[in-house]
């Protein structure tokens, strides 16, 4: 029972992996097929050696019994490698039994016989061989339900198809009551007729129960496989069907097995399908293997499909045929027109040399009339620098003329103080003169360059963290950072001019530099840089 159950849980498995199996994967079991093919003389060999140790055993086995066994294991390796020489041991058996009194091993053998010649086509001597076996056992009924079977297939005319149909299923019946459930002949049969009825579940039940019962990659496994195979077709999976037919045909090869009826089967499969290279490969193997084993019935296969691909092969000819002439009359249309590109383009090509003079002239005043704009761009570039070193010169007269004003103011107050005019010493005393004057100063530079940059303010916030950007009062146009990076923005750099025109110390100024740098957005470094790059509005 626990046996039973492991084989189920395998045959569950092994469903699974095949019903994912992609299409894909079928080309790989091509290849796969095609090496080991290429590796069916050692398989033969094998089987050779085989045969060699058995009849090594016979020549010293001296009594019957034994030389039956033995002759009979030689039959069961040559029956699906050479059908002749199955049955020479199979008579020899026959001898052999007759010898030890042993009838029903007779009527055994020449059963098996019977069904040997059936395999091959040989009807008439299947019939007669059988007609004189006295023990109906239930190989008996397998040889007579299979010959007339093969009679039912192969027969033309309707009337004896049913004749012969009737036949084959009245020794069916006699078969299954007399073989074990699960004898392959059992197994086979009860398939086929579920799925000769179309019921494919119940049909795939039986192959499902016959596969878990068979060692993967044996000959047996080969049978199972080749009727997996049909089950698909009936369902008409084609990745399916096509996978298994390629293990039955790989199980056959890698056994050394002669009577290749899958390898046809996927032959004929491929030839349908158009790959008619491989399809031609695996029925020329087939037809040198059918040719060892000595069978008509698979020669009768083997000739129509060869046939067919011989007419595949022609038509393919007459194809490339065509398709040659076509081409030999395109390439000379393409000659043609070739021969006459290559003279419009000589033509053009003169055109083009023309043009090319034209182009060089049209060039040259291009490059004077460049050289003159670049002279222009150079004259204005030093307008723009000398409008901004008179407006730096301007700034700085400016505050020359604001400090002399103050020293005249001292000079003033000194002199009334000297002569006693209080009153006018009070008035001149006052700061009030100087800082009206640095104010309008300051609101005429802020004037100025914000009449040339109206955005400045807004670009340079940008350049600073949020938090420490400038906000100015109301009215207030600029302060006294803004005026800072105003004048760098000018050119005025050094903080001992700038200290100069804004009335601060040097260090004032460079603290406020420094402080301002600290609160860049971006690298401190390139902060004064990106401010002399704001540009004019226009």
């Amino acid at each position: 029972m626990r046996k039973s159950y492991l084989r189920l849980l395998c045959l569950c498995w092994l469903s699974c992996i095949c019903m994912i199996l992609p299409a894909q994967n079928l080309d790989s079991l091509y290849r796969c097929l095609d090496k080991e093919i290429t590796k069916f003389p050692q398989y033969v060999a094998r089987h050779d050696q085989e045969v060699a140790d058995l009849l090594s055993k016979l020549t010293t086995t001296v009594d019957d019994e034994g030389r039956y066994a033995l002759n009979f294991q030689l039959y069961e390796k040559y029956y699906p490698f050479k059908n002749d020489s199955a049955i020479f041991y199979l008579r020899k058996c026959m001898d052999l039994a007759n010898r030890m009194n042993q009838p029903e091993k007779v009527d055994l053998c020449a059963s098996l016989m019977a069904l040997r010649c059936s395999n091959t086509g040989m009807y008439d001597e299947a019939l007669n061989i059988l007609s004189e076996v006295n023990d109906h056992s239930g190989t008996y009924y397998r040889a007579y339900a299979h010959v007339y079977n093969e009679l039912a297939y192969y027969t033309h005319l309707d009337e004896m198809r049913e004749k012969y149909r009737k036949q084959a299923d009245y020794y069916e019946n006699l078969m299954l009551e007399s073989l074990p459930a699960d004898d392959d002949a059992v197994m086979l049969a009860r398939e086929m007729r579920l799925l000769n009825s179309h019921q494919l579940k119940a049909s795939m039940k039986v192959n499902d129960e016959w596969l878990a019962m068979t060692e993967r990659g044996s000959h047996r496994y080969a049978l199972v496989a080749l009727y997996r195979y049909l089950e698909f077709k009936a369902q008409e999976d084609s990745v399916q069907m096509m996978y298994w037919l390629a293990e039955s045909a790989l199980a056959d090869v890698r056994n050394g097995v002669m009577d290749q009826g899958s390898m046809w089967e996927i032959a004929n499969q491929l030839m349908l399908q158009g790959d008619v290279d491989r399809s031609y490969r695996y029925i020329s193997f087939t037809s040198e293997c059918a040719s060892i084993y000595g069978s008509r019935q698979r020669s009768w296969q083997i000739a129509p499909l060869l046939s067919s691909i011989a007419n595949q092969y022609k038509e393919e000819n007459e194809e490339v045929t065509n398709k040659l002439r076509l081409m030999l009359v395109a390439t000379s249309v393409l000659a043609l027109c070739l021969i006459g590109s290559l003279l419009y383009v000589n033509r053009q090509r003169k055109r083009l040399s023309v043009a090319q003079k034209q182009m060089k002239v049209a060039n040259k005043e291009l490059s004077e009339a460049n050289r003159q704009l670049s002279m222009l761009n150079a004259q204005l570039f030093e307008s723009n620098k000398v409008k901004e070193e008179y407006v730096g010169r301007f700034l700085r007269l400016c505050s020359i003329y604001i400090d002399k004003m103050d020293n005249f103011r001292k000079r003033v107050n000194k002199m009334v103080k000297n002569r006693d005019y209080e009153d006018l010493y009070q008035a001149t005393r006052s700061q009030e003169f100087k800082d009206k004057e640095l104010e309008e100063l300051y609101e005429s530079f802020d004037a100025a360059f914000l009449h040339l940059f109206p955005t400045f303010v807004e670009r340079f916030n940008a350049l600073l963290v949020p938090e420490e950007r400038v906000t100015l009062q109301k009215n207030e146009r600029m302060n006294t950072i803004l005026r800072i990076f105003a004048l760098i923005r000018l050119g005025v750099d050094d903080s001992g001019k700038i200290a100069e025109f804004l009335h601060y110390s040097v260090n004032t100024i460079y603290n406020y530099r420094a402080r301002v740098k600290n609160a860049a957005l971006g690298n401190r470094e390139d902060f004064e840089r990106q401010v002399r790059e704001i540009g004019i509005e226009r």
